[in-house]
């Protein structure tokens, strides 16, 4: 089983007990629910969810509304549930922080589907909840709870945005690979289909700011064929 956390608000009941059914069935034995704005904020709040699936139309508002809310203070991704088909509705979705969005009527193996693939993107399976634990901290390395900054050995790195990006996903999974796909959507938010030299440019910029030796990296290696793995050792 796993031991991410699921918030699903929609004020459909018959379809929160479908999909609450069905993720359980798929192995997430934590799922909450909620059946508008207010209530999900709240549930948000209380159960510092992994994952949130919204509906966009909800009766105090629309579930653009608290994607922008929760955006403010997560990273989690967030998966779109609506009746409406219009592209642009999609765009929309995605342009204000969605990880992805499913049309109504849907499968609901196939939202279940979706939930695990973005938790995998997100490098976020049987991880806990660090959010209210403050800083995360590997080897020679931290990063504060807002994961705005990283510092080494107690002195803070200059990093961009897309570098502490990169560096929450390494820090997040300590010796793990990572694949370039795996980072890209995670840091860009988009597909990886031909943007290796832009990951390669940021990575290369990236072990000049946290090694010794750039040519010669220690804390962040490649792995031929498979991504990039991270020690703070």
């Amino acid at each position: 089983m796993t031991e991410n956390r699921i918030l699903i608000v929609d004020d459909e009941k018959d379809i929160c007990q479908l999909l609450t059914t069905t993720l359980q069935k798929e192995g997430f034995t934590a799922v909450q629910t909620a059946g508008s704005i207010q209530e999900g904020w709240e549930q948000f709040q209380a159960f510092s969810p992994h994952l949130a699936i919204l509906d966009i139309m909800l009766p105090d508002g629309e579930g653009y509304d608290l994607c922008k809310k929760i955006r403010e203070t997560s990273r989690i991704p967030i998966l779109f549930l609506s009746a409406r088909t219009e592209e642009v509705d999609k765009i929309l979705g995605l342009a204000i922080g969605g990880d992805d969005y499913v049309s109504k009527p849907f499968s609901p193996k196939e939202v279940a589907y979706r939930v695990k693939a973005q938790l995998r993107r997100a490098g976020m399976h049987s991880m806990e909840d660090n959010q209210s634990e403050g800083a995360t901290t590997v080897g020679l390395f931290s990063m504060n709870a807002e994961e705005t900054e990283v510092t080494k050995e107690g002195k803070r790195l200059e990093l961009t945005a897309k570098e502490v990006g990169l560096m929450g996903c390494f820090m997040r999974n300590p010796d793990r690979i990572l694949s370039k796909e795996t980072l890209f959507q995670v840091v860009w938010g988009e597909d990886f289909f031909g943007a290796d030299n832009t990951l390669m440019v940021h990575i290369r910029r990236l072990r000049e700011k946290i090694e010794e030796t750039p040519a010669d990296p220690q804390h962040l290696k490649t792995v031929k064929g498979l991504g990039y793995r991270f020690n703070g050792k």
